[in-house]
């Protein structure tokens, strides 16, 4: 597609990898105007929309009327546009670095105009012609702040980025890999990122009406082949298999069936056949291609709308033609079985419902709920329904369990970045046990913590109309729920910890607006969340200062991914604008090899600058004291120091690799410290030393003479003295000074004599930088001042200060939310060896803390 248009006749199926990262085919719909007071809203009708930069894989065309589209956007103002334009353009980087970096080169512009003073005094005083006076006062300016700094400086983040192709992940703004370097925490998408993309089939349990509970509805036994014949002999009936079968947005590709890969697998398990609508089809249906499934009697699906993230199911609508009643529809509804069962009859909900959902949630399985409607009407009129008048008071048909396996390399990932002290979160669609499940196995929550769950009581409201709120603790070593007393789990004294806090929290919108800052700065595991809730998480822990990375495979998670600091998109593409960086390997180990490689960046950004800010100082205090002697540094000498010592071995310090592992300890993101000031300042101070030295010295050697100043007429003015070849000698590979035009010492023993000062120069800075810098300012100084921020409770960060104030008592949320009633605490079993437990509904979160303890303490 070469521009953005809106289908206005036929389907079209496309591949959006590019702009997404989704590998997997997306059917486009024509637009049906279900109501004509609702305006054009590009993310709402998305589905309707053939983005430029998309591959048309295959169109449809029905009714006799060709497949037509309407051109809304062209140019830079498409997706692909906006892909192209995010790459030119980077968006800014909120980095300090960045703030650092230019107050820091206003320093060394306030030192350059010091310079310039001192030099234009000097050329005054000593009548030098005008333009000598300009020459030599820019030349200052270009000695302190180096031209070719701006270009030594991306040279980390150039290797950096060459190192990631290498690997197979891709980067289109080289800023971010900067920012990597600095990310403190990580949250990751569930399926298909953590776990497999694709889902083995476990069991089916459909309905049946009871004659034991009075033809109460209640769920069959545990089936794990769809077989028509099992089910109605236990006395169900078949139609969750047609639903299944019917309900899904697979397609045929030059043959092949294609669409979500748990589409396929349950589509696979019913040994039906797909095939698309002929013309003869067509006919029946007017303007409408339906897609038929087989075996007899064949089902006619022609009308669905899409999964939506956001509304947690999807449904078609079916014909039966050999049916008599063949102009009545079928509504086939699936989804999460939270949802379903608020579009369901109560009557043909199970009274366990809830306790099946959280059985199989809890031992992290995945649920689809599946229902149906009859509907009464047409094929006309089916077709342009809105979904909100046929999706409710359905009948449920069952559920189906799925078993989702973790990746290989997941947890090994995830247990890297547990020990370089980087936050790891989840976030996730799926039902909250589900993702307990995946966590507790994955990392995510470790093995040795305790998960306190917080629900809200929708029904039950404070005397400030906010929803009352219910703290559960989910632990292994009951097989019962058993309810608490306040004081039992709450007593008077607590047994500190010290320990990683852990918090799970599902649909955290819902929360009181003031728990929502400390409910994400301790959560781990966020479940039940939209695409747009996704994004919304990330912007507030980005709000309490915490520096994001987001990984996922583009699927619902495009917000999120363009929102954080680093979004790392799991996708066949090469780039897209989904994130800033694409991984062509489908799981997370990109995630340590992409901080790893910020981090080597981010050092690299410091060491460059320190050392080319070093020795253009270094370099500026001796053509300050060669101007005391109104000589100077010859053009050779210039181009030997500028071209060799700084900006080439600044250039291959970029070539460093990165470390082979995550350091717990993390490099600093600042350049505006004591320890970063120090380190400049204090090796100037040592080469200011050596330089004054040499330069004072020479003069009392009994071979020296004083530097002649050239006529005012000379075109070419003899540049060449014992100072400047003394301040020269200074530098390394001193033994060349011969090559460079220098006034030759006589003394072989002075020259031994420079050396040796140069080289306890070099000790003196070594050690200065290492002791000192390193070790008393960023080690021992470091320490004892954050140290003393805890204690004072004034840490820079506001997810520090966050995680002061919540402590170690989880009665914080109560005195936040400043509840009149009680908090009810309830201590439930997270791994019940195959009993049901209690329902948990609404749940909203878990903190854990050391399994050990006694109390709840820190979280």
């Amino acid at each position: 597609m070469q521009c953005d248009a809106v289908l206005l006749n036929g389907s079209v199926i496309v591949d959006e990898s590019m702009l997404t990262g989704e590998s997997v085919p997306i059917t486009k719909v024509a637009l049906v105007d279900e109501d004509d007071s609702e305006r054009f809203n590009l993310e709402k009708h998305s589905k309707h929309v053939l983005f430029c930069g998309t591959k048309v894989l295959q169109t449809r065309f029905y009714g006799g009327k060709d497949v037509k589209a309407r051109v809304i956007r062209t140019a830079f103002a498409t997706s692909k546009g906006q892909l192209v334009r995010s790459i030119m353009y980077p968006k800014p980087i909120d980095a300090s670095f960045y703030r650092d970096l230019f107050m820091f080169i206003l320093f060394l512009s306030t030192i350059a105009a010091i310079g310039m003073v001192y030099s234009i005094t000097l050329k005054v005083m000593s009548k030098a012609p005008i333009r000598d006076i300009i020459i030599r006062t820019l030349d200052i300016i270009t000695i302190v702040v180096p031209p070719a700094l701006p270009a030594a400086l991306s040279v980390g983040s150039i290797n950096a980025a060459m190192r990631l192709q290498k690997q197979k992940i891709f980067c289109i703004s080289k800023n971010t890999i900067n920012t990597c370097g600095a990310i403190n925490v990580v949250c990751f998408d569930k399926t298909g990122t953590l776990t497999e993309d694709g889902l083995d089939f476990q069991t089916i349990r459909a309905t049946v009406k009871s004659k034991e509970k009075n033809e109460k509805t209640a769920f069959t036994e545990e089936f794990n082949t769809m077989d028509p014949n099992e089910l109605m002999s236990a006395g169900s009936k078949k139609d969750i298999i047609t639903a299944v079968a019917t309900c899904h947005s697979l397609t045929r590709i030059e043959g092949v069936l294609n669409g979500d890969p748990l589409d396929l697998i349950l589509f696979n398990q019913t040994g039906w056949n797909l095939k698309e609508g002929e013309q003869t089809e067509t006919e029946l249906f007017d303007n409408v291609q339906p897609t038929i499934f087989t075996p007899p009697p064949e089902h006619h699906s022609f009308y669905g709308s899409c999964v939506d993230s956001a509304l947690q199911r999807m449904s078609v609508i079916v014909s039966n033609p050999s049916d008599d009643t063949a102009h009545d529809m079928t509504l086939y509804c699936k989804g999460s079985p939270e949802m379903i069962r608020t579009l369901c009859d109560e009557e043909t909900i199970p009274d366990d419902y809830m306790e099946k959902v959280n059985y199989y949630a809890q031992h992290g399985y995945r649920l689809i709920a599946i229902a149906q409607k009859k509907l009464e009407m047409n094929f006309a009129k089916a077709s342009k329904v809105p979904r909100a008048q046929v999706e409710c008071d359905l009948e449920l048909l069952g559920m189906v369990v799925m078993e989702n396996r973790l990746k290989p390399v997941t947890l090994n990932v995830i247990n890297q970045l547990n020990a370089a002290h980087i936050r790891t979160v989840m976030v996730t669609g799926d039902n909250l046990l589900t993702a307990m499940s995946v966590a507790r196995e994955c990392g995510i929550i470790r093995p040795n913590k305790r998960a306190y769950l917080v629900e809200h009581l929708p029904g039950q409201h404070d005397e400030r109309g906010r929803t009352m709120l219910v703290v559960k603790q989910a632990v292994s070593s009951s097989q019962e729920v058993v309810k608490m007393n306040e004081d039992e789990i709450f007593p008077e004294t607590f047994e500190p910890i010290g320990s990683q806090k852990h918090f799970v929290a599902s649909k955290y919108h819902m929360a009181i607006s003031e728990l929502l800052g400390r409910l994400v700065g301790v959560c781990d595991v966020f479940a039940r969340m939209s695409p747009d809730q996704k994004q919304e998480m990330i912007n507030l822990l980005q709000d309490i200062d915490y520096t994001v990375a987001m990984c996922g495979d583009g699927a619902n998670d495009c917000g999120a991914l363009k929102a954080a600091h680093a979004g790392i998109s799991l996708s066949d593409a090469e780039a897209s604008i989904a994130a800033p960086f694409t991984s062509k390997v489908a799981d997370i180990r990109c995630v340590p090899i992409v901080i790893r490689e910020g981090r080597a960046a981010l050092v690299t950004m410091f060491s460059v600058f320190k050392y080319m800010a070093g020795y253009s100082l270094a370099q500026f205090s001796s053509i300050l004291l060669l101007y005391w002697s109104q000589t100077n540094l010859t053009d050779l000498q210039f181009l030997y120091v500028d071209l060799f010592l700084i900006t080439i071995t600044a250039l291959f310090l970029g070539s460093n690799p990165a470390a082979d592992e995550l350091h717990v300890y993390p490099p600093p993101n600042r350049l505006m410290t004591l320890s970063s000031f120090f380190s400049v300042v204090g090796q100037l101070v040592i080469n200011l030393g050596a330089q004054t030295f040499i330069y004072l010295n020479v003069q009392t050697q009994s071979w020296f003479y004083p530097y002649a100043i050239p006529a005012k007429d000379s075109d070419d003015a003899d540049l060449t003295s014992f100072e400047a070849t003394a301040e020269f000698s200074l530098w390394p590979i001193s033994w060349l000074t011969s090559l460079f035009d220098n006034m030759p010492i006589p003394d072989f023993n002075y020259r031994l004599f420079i050396m040796i000062v140069s080289i306890m120069s070099g000790v003196v800075g070594y050690i200065y930088e290492n002791v000192f810098v390193h070790f008393i300012i960023e080690h021992l100084f470091y320490k004892w001042r954050k140290a003393r921020q805890v204690d004072n409770v004034k840490v820079s960060t506001e997810y520090e200060r966050i995680h002061l104030s919540v402590g170690s008592d989880p009665r914080w949320i109560d005195r936040a939310n400043r509840l009149t009633a009680k908090i009810d605490v309830k201590q439930t079993n997270e791994h019940a060896n195959h009993q049901n437990p209690r329902s948990q509904q609404k749940s909203n979160g878990a903190i854990s803390s050391d399994e050990n303890a006694t109390s709840v303490t820190k979280l």
